[in-house]
């Protein structure tokens, strides 16, 4: 996850988010009886990779109507991101169609709705571009890559002809990036992801709604009664590590995996909207765990990255296959190696990517846990969601 610049977020997205937690909407991973077939990697066509290389080279053949290019301009130097498709809707070249068909591509190969409508986006590649652009630099226009290694990326200009640029080094020469909207596709993904693991089998259990609270009771004797204990984000950081200048906007979320009440795996997606930036200690106050949902004191946690190219519905097959398998023998069983080793090894290339993971986080956790892999850091601790 490269640093970027901020952007606007609906503080809805993260209330929401919580509240899921707070009820236990979450999801469980399906018994033996409902077995999916054995997960493999995303089929090669279509992929998002293509689907933004056609509009990228479409955008830059655009670019050769003046009226259309000073459009675009003006959106890409007063807007982070644009809604290109939308954009195009207004220009009356034909350009929308071929985008709109490049965003039916997106959405099938990462296995989302049809309805969740354009995911495109245009933005300049480098904060230090906008002074050429706005000097009349003729732009070229690149597609997104999700290779964390990549040294070489393609670009294209006004005549469809693909140059080679430095993937570690941004030019001088403007120019706009396709890339998806992270922030949408993310959130459609773990609807997917939670609808299609509740597909192939039965929900965890979950615990029966608790009488009111006696506010006299000390928070242990409420946690049965009146509320339930939650574990609580109070700071979390990563480290940089020094993707592409033109690679996509990340987008952070984990899974927190244990044994659920009535002993089954479970997995709950959180997701982490906040966490633009590498390098940047933030404070967010997330619930990470209910442990109402838990059957022992003890789960785990490991934080992906949805790059662009993740396939929700291959990704929710993986997992459940994986975790199928396991039993609960009455003590509590690390699940972040079996996490890990449900996504199939040609996936590893950058998408999804492994952020870091966190064995046995306890519920009493109240401190800096370091995560496994050494790129973060969370701050946790006892949190006591008190009911109405």
């Amino acid at each position: 996850m490269r640093p970027r610049e901020a952007r606007r977020r609906g503080a809805v997205a993260v209330v929401v988010s919580l509240l899921a937690l707070s009820v236990g909407q979450t999801v469980a991973v399906l018994p033996a009886a409902a077995a999916p077939a054995a997960a493999t990697a995303p089929a090669a066509t279509p992929t998002v990779a293509a689907a933004q290389d056609q509009a990228a080279r479409a955008i830059a053949r655009s670019l050769s109507d003046p009226a259309w290019r000073a459009r675009v301009q003006h959106a890409a130097l007063t807007t982070d991101e644009v809604s290109v498709t939308a954009l195009a809707g207004r220009a009356g070249n034909g350009l929308k169609s071929t985008l709109t068909a490049a965003d039916h591509k997106i959405a099938a190969a990462k296995g989302l709705d049809a309805g969740i409508g354009s995911l495109l986006r245009l933005r300049l590649g480098d904060h230090a571009m906008r002074g050429a652009l706005s000097a009349g630099k003729a732009p070229w226009v690149a597609p997104a890559t999700t290779d964390d290694h990549a040294t070489k990326i393609v670009a294209y200009d006004v005549r469809g002809r693909a140059h080679t640029l430095d993937a570690r080094h941004a030019p001088a020469r403007p120019v706009y990036v396709v890339d998806i909207d992270g922030s949408k596709a993310l959130a459609a993904g773990l609807g997917v992801l939670n609808r299609q693991l509740r597909h192939y089998g039965l929900d965890s259990a979950t615990p029966a709604p608790a009488p009111k609270a006696d506010a006299t009771r000390k928070p242990q004797a409420q946690a049965a009664s009146g509320g339930f204990w939650t574990t609580r984000i109070s700071a979390v950081e990563l480290s940089d590590d020094e993707e592409p200048w033109i690679k996509g906007d990340a987008e952070i979320y984990t899974l927190v995996t244990g044994f659920g009440q009535d002993g089954a795996v479970r997995v709950d997606p959180v997701d982490m909207p906040y966490l633009d930036n590498d390098g940047t200690v933030y404070r967010p106050g997330q619930i990470l765990v209910n442990w109402s949902n838990y059957k022992y004191n003890l789960a785990d946690a490991v934080m992906m990255e949805e790059d662009g190219s993740t396939n929700y519905r291959d990704l929710a097959k993986a997992i459940a296959t994986a975790l199928l398998t396991i039993t609960d023998q009455g003590t509590y069983i690390p699940l972040v190696n079996a996490i890990l080793d449900a996504i199939p090894n040609d996936w590893w290339t950058d998408d999804p990517d492994y952020v870091d993971s966190w064995y046995t986080l306890a519920s009493s956790d109240n401190g800096t846990r370091n995560g496994a892999r050494g790129n973060g850091w969370m701050t946790v601790e006892p949190y006591f969601v008190q009911q109405f």
